[in-house]
Protein backbone atom coordinates (compact mmCIF):
# COMPACT_ATOMS: atom_id res chain seq x y z
CA UNK A 1 0.00 0.00 0.00
CA UNK A 2 1.40 3.51 -0.56
CA UNK A 3 1.54 4.10 3.02
CA UNK A 4 3.97 1.96 3.73
CA UNK A 5 7.46 2.72 4.87
CA UNK A 6 10.83 0.69 2.98
CA UNK A 7 12.56 -1.57 5.61
CA UNK A 8 15.48 1.40 5.57
CA UNK A 9 12.94 4.20 6.63
CA UNK A 10 11.48 1.66 9.04
CA UNK A 11 15.24 1.27 10.72
CA UNK A 12 15.78 4.36 10.64
CA UNK A 13 12.51 5.06 12.26
CA UNK A 14 12.78 3.36 14.98
CA UNK A 15 16.14 3.63 16.09
CA UNK A 16 14.86 5.25 19.39
CA UNK A 17 11.56 2.67 19.67
CA UNK A 18 8.74 1.60 17.81
CA UNK A 19 7.18 3.51 14.97
CA UNK A 20 3.92 3.61 16.35
CA UNK A 21 2.53 4.52 19.54
CA UNK A 22 -1.15 4.74 20.37
CA UNK A 23 -2.30 6.78 23.59
CA UNK A 24 -5.33 4.94 25.02
CA UNK A 25 -6.64 6.38 27.90
CA UNK A 26 -9.43 4.08 29.82
CA UNK A 27 -11.71 5.11 32.49
CA UNK A 28 -14.78 2.40 32.87
CA UNK A 29 -14.23 0.95 29.08
CA UNK A 30 -14.18 -2.87 29.59
CA UNK A 31 -17.26 -3.08 26.55
CA UNK A 32 -15.13 -1.06 24.33
CA UNK A 33 -11.46 -2.65 25.06
CA UNK A 34 -11.65 -5.98 23.37
CA UNK A 35 -13.16 -4.48 19.94
CA UNK A 36 -11.05 -1.69 20.21
CA UNK A 37 -7.78 -3.56 20.18
CA UNK A 38 -8.98 -5.71 17.30
CA UNK A 39 -9.91 -2.71 14.97
CA UNK A 40 -6.93 -0.87 15.82
CA UNK A 41 -4.87 -3.92 15.70
CA UNK A 42 -6.16 -4.73 11.43
CA UNK A 43 -5.81 -1.02 11.22
CA UNK A 44 -1.76 -1.10 12.39
CA UNK A 45 -0.57 -4.63 11.15
CA UNK A 46 -1.43 -2.91 7.35
CA UNK A 47 1.46 0.09 8.06
CA UNK A 48 3.47 -1.72 10.06
CA UNK A 49 4.25 -4.99 12.63
CA UNK A 50 6.33 -2.33 15.16
CA UNK A 51 3.62 -0.35 17.15
CA UNK A 52 1.95 0.02 20.42
CA UNK A 53 -0.99 0.50 22.52
CA UNK A 54 -0.19 2.49 25.75
CA UNK A 55 -3.40 1.94 27.66
CA UNK A 56 -3.83 3.97 30.99
CA UNK A 57 -6.45 2.58 33.26
CA UNK A 58 -7.92 5.67 35.41
CA UNK A 59 -8.82 4.51 38.33
CA UNK A 60 -11.65 2.45 36.60
CA UNK A 61 -14.39 1.26 38.39
CA UNK A 62 -15.33 -1.86 36.44
CA UNK A 63 -13.21 -4.54 35.00
CA UNK A 64 -11.24 -2.89 32.92
CA UNK A 65 -7.53 -3.44 33.91
CA UNK A 66 -8.94 -7.16 34.32
CA UNK A 67 -9.68 -6.90 30.45
CA UNK A 68 -6.26 -4.76 29.97
CA UNK A 69 -4.16 -7.45 31.69
CA UNK A 70 -5.82 -10.01 29.28
CA UNK A 71 -4.71 -7.95 26.36
CA UNK A 72 -1.42 -7.78 27.43
CA UNK A 73 -1.20 -11.43 27.98
CA UNK A 74 -2.04 -12.19 24.06
CA UNK A 75 -0.04 -9.35 23.08
CA UNK A 76 3.32 -7.82 24.58
CA UNK A 77 2.51 -4.53 22.09
CA UNK A 78 -0.48 -3.89 24.77
CA UNK A 79 0.90 -2.25 27.28
CA UNK A 80 -0.31 -0.84 30.62
CA UNK A 81 0.02 1.50 33.06
CA UNK A 82 -2.40 1.19 36.03
CA UNK A 83 -2.67 4.97 37.72
CA UNK A 84 -3.38 4.23 41.76
CA UNK A 85 -7.01 6.26 41.41
CA UNK A 86 -9.06 8.69 38.96
CA UNK A 87 -6.71 11.43 38.25
CA UNK A 88 -8.80 12.46 34.85
CA UNK A 89 -8.57 12.31 31.51
CA UNK A 90 -5.94 15.56 30.95
CA UNK A 91 -3.58 13.79 33.11
CA UNK A 92 -4.12 9.66 32.07
CA UNK A 93 -2.92 11.32 28.45
CA UNK A 94 0.00 12.94 29.60
CA UNK A 95 1.23 9.76 31.19
CA UNK A 96 0.70 7.67 28.06
CA UNK A 97 2.89 11.00 26.28
CA UNK A 98 5.45 10.05 29.28
CA UNK A 99 5.49 6.51 28.13
CA UNK A 100 5.19 6.42 24.40
CA UNK A 101 8.37 5.49 22.76
CA UNK A 102 7.09 5.28 18.97
CA UNK A 103 7.88 7.78 16.34
CA UNK A 104 4.72 8.90 15.48
CA UNK A 105 2.38 9.22 18.25
CA UNK A 106 -1.54 8.84 18.36
CA UNK A 107 -3.94 9.72 21.30
CA UNK A 108 -7.22 8.43 20.42
CA UNK A 109 -10.59 6.96 23.04
CA UNK A 110 -11.53 3.99 23.57
CA UNK A 111 -14.93 4.41 23.03
CA UNK A 112 -14.50 3.98 19.00
CA UNK A 113 -16.36 7.27 17.96
CA UNK A 114 -12.87 8.12 16.66
CA UNK A 115 -12.41 5.90 13.68
CA UNK A 116 -8.49 4.10 13.61
CA UNK A 117 -9.06 3.69 9.87
CA UNK A 118 -8.14 7.26 9.83
CA UNK A 119 -4.89 6.44 10.26
CA UNK A 120 -3.79 5.20 7.15
CA UNK A 121 -4.54 9.13 5.80
CA UNK A 122 -2.29 10.48 9.03
CA UNK A 123 0.58 8.54 7.72
CA UNK A 124 0.64 9.61 4.20
CA UNK A 125 0.19 13.42 5.53
CA UNK A 126 3.04 13.13 8.00
CA UNK A 127 4.84 11.61 5.32
CA UNK A 128 4.40 14.32 3.56
CA UNK A 129 5.98 16.78 6.10
CA UNK A 130 3.20 17.32 8.02
CA UNK A 131 4.52 17.29 12.15
CA UNK A 132 0.67 17.13 13.07
CA UNK A 133 -1.99 15.71 11.90
CA UNK A 134 -5.64 17.13 13.93
CA UNK A 135 -8.67 15.25 13.20
CA UNK A 136 -11.52 17.67 12.75
CA UNK A 137 -15.38 16.65 12.74
CA UNK A 138 -17.17 18.17 10.38
CA UNK A 139 -20.28 16.01 11.89
CA UNK A 140 -20.29 14.49 15.20
CA UNK A 141 -22.71 11.57 15.19
CA UNK A 142 -24.70 10.43 18.77
CA UNK A 143 -24.09 13.60 20.26
CA UNK A 144 -27.21 16.27 21.67
CA UNK A 145 -27.44 19.47 19.77
CA UNK A 146 -27.12 21.08 23.05
CA UNK A 147 -23.59 19.68 23.29
CA UNK A 148 -22.94 20.46 19.67
CA UNK A 149 -23.64 24.19 19.88
CA UNK A 150 -22.29 24.41 23.05
CA UNK A 151 -18.98 23.02 21.91
CA UNK A 152 -19.16 25.69 18.77
CA UNK A 153 -19.62 28.49 21.03
CA UNK A 154 -16.58 27.39 23.88
CA UNK A 155 -14.25 27.20 20.48
CA UNK A 156 -15.43 30.64 19.16
CA UNK A 157 -14.76 32.02 22.98
CA UNK A 158 -11.59 30.53 23.93
CA UNK A 159 -10.03 31.83 20.45
CA UNK A 160 -11.36 35.51 20.79
CA UNK A 161 -9.88 35.06 24.13
CA UNK A 162 -6.50 33.63 23.68
CA UNK A 163 -3.39 34.11 21.46
CA UNK A 164 -2.66 30.55 20.62
CA UNK A 165 -5.89 29.31 17.52
CA UNK A 166 -7.09 26.48 19.26
CA UNK A 167 -8.68 24.57 15.39
CA UNK A 168 -12.47 24.23 16.03
CA UNK A 169 -14.37 20.64 16.37
CA UNK A 170 -11.15 19.28 16.80
CA UNK A 171 -10.42 16.54 20.12
CA UNK A 172 -7.41 14.52 21.09
CA UNK A 173 -7.27 12.67 18.41
CA UNK A 174 -4.43 13.50 16.41
CA UNK A 175 -0.93 12.23 14.63
CA UNK A 176 1.87 14.02 16.19
CA UNK A 177 5.76 13.18 15.45
CA UNK A 178 8.41 12.68 18.08
CA UNK A 179 9.48 15.98 17.74
CA UNK A 180 6.33 17.24 18.53
CA UNK A 181 5.96 14.97 21.75
CA UNK A 182 9.52 15.77 22.89
CA UNK A 183 8.31 19.49 23.14
CA UNK A 184 5.03 18.63 25.11
CA UNK A 185 6.81 16.74 27.44
CA UNK A 186 8.97 19.69 28.69
CA UNK A 187 5.65 21.62 29.79
CA UNK A 188 4.92 20.49 33.08
CA UNK A 189 2.22 22.65 34.24
CA UNK A 190 -0.57 20.76 37.31
CA UNK A 191 -3.67 22.00 35.22
CA UNK A 192 -3.33 20.57 31.51
CA UNK A 193 -5.49 21.44 29.13
CA UNK A 194 -4.14 19.35 26.34
CA UNK A 195 -5.71 20.77 23.34
CA UNK A 196 -4.17 24.55 24.30
CA UNK A 197 -0.80 22.67 24.83
CA UNK A 198 -1.17 20.39 21.30
CA UNK A 199 -1.21 24.00 19.89
CA UNK A 200 0.97 26.37 21.79
CA UNK A 201 3.82 24.00 20.59
CA UNK A 202 3.51 24.91 16.92
CA UNK A 203 5.04 22.93 14.60
CA UNK A 204 3.47 22.42 10.92
CA UNK A 205 -0.47 21.09 11.62
CA UNK A 206 -2.69 19.87 9.30
CA UNK A 207 -6.21 19.55 9.59
CA UNK A 208 -8.22 15.76 8.69
CA UNK A 209 -11.45 16.24 7.88
CA UNK A 210 -14.00 13.04 9.29
CA UNK A 211 -17.60 12.29 10.70
CA UNK A 212 -17.16 10.99 14.29
CA UNK A 213 -18.99 8.45 14.59
CA UNK A 214 -21.96 7.27 17.91
CA UNK A 215 -20.04 5.32 20.64
CA UNK A 216 -19.37 1.45 20.59
CA UNK A 217 -20.73 0.65 23.59
CA UNK A 218 -21.38 2.60 27.51
CA UNK A 219 -21.83 5.97 28.09
CA UNK A 220 -20.04 9.23 27.94
CA UNK A 221 -17.92 9.73 30.86
CA UNK A 222 -18.96 14.01 30.63
CA UNK A 223 -21.51 15.72 32.04
CA UNK A 224 -22.80 19.17 31.13
CA UNK A 225 -20.95 20.40 34.70
CA UNK A 226 -17.79 18.48 33.99
CA UNK A 227 -17.57 19.73 30.45
CA UNK A 228 -18.11 23.45 32.03
CA UNK A 229 -15.37 23.19 34.51
CA UNK A 230 -13.08 21.77 31.57
CA UNK A 231 -14.31 24.86 29.68
CA UNK A 232 -13.15 27.23 33.05
CA UNK A 233 -9.77 25.08 33.03
CA UNK A 234 -8.93 25.96 29.34
CA UNK A 235 -9.91 29.21 29.43
CA UNK A 236 -7.59 30.47 32.97
CA UNK A 237 -4.84 27.65 31.12
CA UNK A 238 -4.16 30.11 28.13
CA UNK A 239 -6.00 33.31 28.83
CA UNK A 240 -5.50 36.43 31.39
CA UNK A 241 -8.49 38.29 29.21
CA UNK A 242 -10.76 37.36 32.73
CA UNK A 243 -8.33 39.04 35.11
CA UNK A 244 -8.29 42.16 32.24
CA UNK A 245 -12.39 41.78 32.30
CA UNK A 246 -12.24 42.59 35.93
CA UNK A 247 -10.34 45.32 36.09
CA UNK A 248 -12.20 47.19 33.36
CA UNK A 249 -15.40 45.63 34.93
CA UNK A 250 -14.32 47.39 38.46
CA UNK A 251 -13.09 50.50 36.51
CA UNK A 252 -16.85 50.86 35.10
CA UNK A 253 -18.31 50.64 38.57
CA UNK A 254 -16.05 53.48 39.65
CA UNK A 255 -16.74 55.40 36.86
CA UNK A 256 -20.43 55.17 36.79
CA UNK A 257 -20.52 55.26 40.61
CA UNK A 258 -18.33 58.51 40.68
CA UNK A 259 -21.05 60.02 38.12
CA UNK A 260 -23.90 59.26 40.11
CA UNK A 261 -22.12 60.38 43.14
CA UNK A 262 -22.06 64.29 41.19
CA UNK A 263 -25.96 63.86 40.67
CA UNK A 264 -27.10 63.07 44.35
CA UNK A 265 -24.66 65.64 45.43
CA UNK A 266 -26.10 68.58 42.99
CA UNK A 267 -29.92 67.46 43.37
CA UNK A 268 -29.26 67.88 47.03
CA UNK A 269 -27.88 71.18 46.97
CA UNK A 270 -30.78 71.98 44.85
CA UNK A 271 -33.99 70.48 46.18
CA UNK A 272 -32.57 69.27 49.56
CA UNK A 273 -32.15 65.91 51.10
CA UNK A 274 -35.41 63.63 51.15
CA UNK A 275 -35.04 59.84 52.50
CA UNK A 276 -36.83 58.16 49.63
CA UNK A 277 -33.05 57.33 48.23
CA UNK A 278 -33.27 54.21 50.05
CA UNK A 279 -34.22 51.83 47.01
CA UNK A 280 -31.46 52.81 44.82
CA UNK A 281 -29.27 52.87 47.30
CA UNK A 282 -30.02 48.83 48.09
CA UNK A 283 -29.77 48.40 44.47
CA UNK A 284 -26.07 50.03 44.40
CA UNK A 285 -24.72 47.97 46.89
CA UNK A 286 -26.08 44.94 45.73
CA UNK A 287 -24.71 45.83 42.64
CA UNK A 288 -21.20 46.63 43.83
CA UNK A 289 -21.28 43.53 46.09
CA UNK A 290 -21.96 41.29 43.23
CA UNK A 291 -19.32 42.70 40.93
CA UNK A 292 -16.89 42.31 43.82
CA UNK A 293 -17.46 38.61 44.08
CA UNK A 294 -17.28 38.64 40.80
CA UNK A 295 -13.73 39.73 40.63
CA UNK A 296 -12.70 37.85 44.12
CA UNK A 297 -13.85 34.84 42.39
CA UNK A 298 -11.96 35.32 39.54
CA UNK A 299 -8.78 36.19 41.10
CA UNK A 300 -9.24 33.17 43.19
CA UNK A 301 -9.33 30.51 40.09
CA UNK A 302 -6.01 32.08 39.47
CA UNK A 303 -4.67 32.21 42.80
CA UNK A 304 -5.77 28.63 42.95
CA UNK A 305 -3.90 27.61 40.28
CA UNK A 306 -0.57 29.10 41.16
CA UNK A 307 -1.13 27.31 44.48
CA UNK A 308 -1.54 23.50 42.95
CA UNK A 309 2.03 25.23 40.72
CA UNK A 310 3.84 25.94 43.98
CA UNK A 311 3.25 22.84 45.88
CA UNK A 312 5.02 20.77 42.61
CA UNK A 313 3.32 17.45 43.49
CA UNK A 314 3.48 14.80 40.60
CA UNK A 315 0.91 14.95 38.12
CA UNK A 316 -0.52 11.09 38.60
CA UNK A 317 1.01 7.94 40.89
CA UNK A 318 1.46 4.78 38.90
CA UNK A 319 0.48 1.71 40.45
CA UNK A 320 1.51 -1.26 38.13
CA UNK A 321 2.83 -1.26 34.68
CA UNK A 322 2.68 -4.22 32.15
CA UNK A 323 4.81 -4.20 29.77
CA UNK A 324 6.44 -1.15 30.28
CA UNK A 325 10.21 -1.15 32.42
Amino acid sequence: MDFELSKEETREITKTGCFISIIAPAYNEYENLNFFYQRMKTVLNEITENWEIVFINDGSKDETLKELIRLNSIDERNKIIDFSRNFGKEIALTAGLDYASGQVIIPIDTDLQDPPELIYEMIKLWKEGNDVVYATRTKREGETFIKKITAHLFYDFINKMTKISIPKNTGDYRLMDRKVLDSLKQLKETHRFMKGLFSWVGYKQISLPYVREPRYAGTTKFNYWKLWNFAIEGITSFSIVPLQFATYLGFFVFVTSFIYAIIIITKTIIFGSDVKGYPSMMVTLLFMGGVQLITVGVIGEYVGRIYNEVKQRPLYIVNRKYGIK
